[in-house]
């Protein structure tokens, strides 16, 4: 299944600038790992925004949510996710 995802990262302003530094670290390996495997399959960035849209396709919901929740920003993310459906007009 194909999900459309938005992550908005709010990081607390009083999280220790070395802790941020190696989570952004540790959550730039997990989504490279994620991107190799084929489970994200789609990442972009919103300008001036700190957040992204990404397209993830997994098994279920359950899944994205195991997948999510692995993320090292996880804790300061807000998630909104959207199951995709192939578009009877789709030519690809």
């Amino acid at each position: 299944m194909l999900y459309h995802v938005r992550m908005d990262v709010r990081v607390p302003h009083d999280l220790d600038p070395a802790r941020f530094e190696a989570l952004k670290v540790a959550e730039k390996a997990r989504a490279e790992a994620l991107q190799r495997e084929g489970t994200w399959r789609h990442l972009w960035r919103i300008a001036g925004e700190y957040a992204n849209v990404s397209i993830f396709d997994v098994p279920n919901h359950d899944a994205l949510h195991a997948i999510l929740s692995t993320l090292p920003l996880f804790p300061f993310m807000a998630i909104t996710v959207t199951p995709l459906a192939r578009h009877p007009s789709a030519i690809g």
